[in-house]
């Protein structure tokens, strides 16, 4: 459902609080009450800079158990470098702060906020929620980044999904400066898709598992932001540009076809080849059921953390890559030792188990 923002809010007035040029404020969004009648608030950073510039919103935890993003923001909250000198930047490190309170995705009412934007001041929980979100944070900015992980038991490897046929989404993605970009609209409800249906250019970041807070995966957030902020020219700087960059427009997810346990021979970010080998299916005691192999070329955007599964259970996600593809394992062989891409690259697999398809030994893949 595509509808009008009302009229633009500015980004340095929240009710009674105005944050002055070069002043930082916290303000609080009343997005509900308990069954106490006590306020439940959304803490919202203010940072406004001496001179003009744009509003960019960075939110996270719209599902309320993706906290890797909200470890994010508060790293920003911390960063003097990330004081604008011009315009204005609103951090918000928990959206769905019913949620986060119950390690949950989804909020109380069992709904998934992702799905219900813009919302509606008349609704549920979830739309109304929404919709707050919407005329107090949307309403205000220019643009906007948001921060998620993959969903439970499972984990990403860095990627951005934007909508790249719009020109102001193509610069912030070309800007964040993350390696791989998967192509799309998003899902119907979905705030990035709803933003920009509102003329507000937004972006998703992808990495990592739920219930953590990933090193890398900060590390990675915290440089996308900074980069996008120096492409709008809110503070100084030089973008850093990234070891390679692909766009993904088609990914699909490979499952399995019978229960068993799973040997992997892939990690997250991996390259593989058309027919290579994922994963291969056994039962309890280690007898071999089936082999899972790769349908074309890509990479993998993000798989299963439970080796453990069903028929039709989510294995592997798989981006097609390009036939003009760069050739990303040289490049990452040539990366200088401790660079940011190859620590996101051990980190993520850190608690899989890899069989090495060779020798059928195992390693684990850090």
């Amino acid at each position: 459902m595509i509808v009008k923002v009302r009229e633009r809010k500015p980004a340095h007035v929240w009710g009674d609080v105005e944050v002055q040029p070069g002043e930082t404020r916290e303000v609080a969004l009343a997005v509900t009450q308990s069954y106490s009648s006590l306020t439940i608030p959304i803490p919202v950073i203010v940072r406004r800079g001496l001179e003009p510039g744009p509003s960019v919103f960075v939110t996270a935890a719209i599902h309320g158990d993706e906290i890797n993003g909200t470890g994010a923001v508060r790293r920003m909250i911390q960063e003097e470098s990330l004081l604008p000198k011009r315009g204005t930047l609103i951090l918000a490190p928990v959206i769905n702060i019913l949620g986060f309170d119950r390690h949950s995705r989804y909020l109380p009412d069992r709904r998934d906020l992702n799905r219900c934007f813009p919302g509606s001041r008349k609704g549920s929980v979830a739309a109304r929620m929404a919709r707050l979100v919407f005329d107090e944070i949307v309403s205000r900015c220019d643009c906007g980044i948001d921060l998620h992980t993959a969903a439970i038991k499972r984990t990403n490897f860095p990627n951005l999904r934007a909508d790249v046929s719009i020109p102001e989404v193509r610069r912030l993605a070309t800007a964040f400066g993350c390696e791989t970009i998967l192509s799309g609209k998003g899902p119907e409800g979905s705030f990035r898709r709803e933003a920009c249906a509102v003329h507000c250019p937004t972006i998703v970041f992808e990495a990592g598992e739920v219930w953590k807070v990933e090193p890398a995966v900060v590390e990675y957030a915290v440089h996308g932001v900074t980069n996008v902020m120096v492409e709008l020219g809110m503070i100084d700087g030089k973008l850093q540009v990234p070891p390679f960059r692909i766009l993904v427009e088609k990914a699909k997810w490979i499952r399995a076809e019978r229960g068993g346990f799973l040997r992997f021979h892939v990690r997250p970010g991996d390259v593989v080849a058309k027919d290579q080998p994922l994963a291969t299916n056994t039962s309890i005691t280690g007898t071999e059921h089936s082999l899972l192999t790769a349908p074309f070329a890509g990479i993998v955007l993000g798989m299963t953390t439970l080796p453990a599964i069903g028929p039709g259970d989510a294995v592997v996600h798989l981006g097609r890559l390009a036939t003009d593809s760069p050739d990303i394992p040289r490049i990452r062989a040539e990366l200088p030792e401790g660079h940011r891409h190859e620590r996101v690259f051990e980190q993520l697999a850190s608690n899989i188990l890899v069989f090495t398809p060779e020798n059928r030994g195992d390693r684990y893949a850090d």
